[in-house]
């Protein structure tokens, strides 16, 4: 999990944060649980819904990594961002 992901997860109030870490173990199963979509025109990057949260991920070589957890409307902005550099 990459460090700000895990930052926002520690500052996300209670009981959103217990359906969120739920989540987080839905991705650990065979094929991953949860409401997941592909993010258009991102190879191998998906985004988990938790509510009015958002878990964007990415699979590589077996592996999942998660990049941002964020609300709704942020997650997909502060992506972007970061793909720009």
């Amino acid at each position: 999990m990459h460090r700000n992901a895990e930052k926002y997860l520690d500052r996300i109030p209670e009981p959103a944060k217990s359906h969120v870490e739920e989540a987080l173990g839905g991705l650990e199963e065979e094929p991953p649980q949860g409401d997941i979509r592909p993010l258009a025109g991102q190879q191998d990057t998906f985004r988990l819904k938790i509510g009015g949260y958002r878990i964007i991920y990415r699979c590589k070589n077996d592996r999942i990594y998660v990049t941002h957890i964020d609300l709704r409307g942020q997650a997909y902005k502060k992506k972007n961002r970061g793909n720009r550099r």
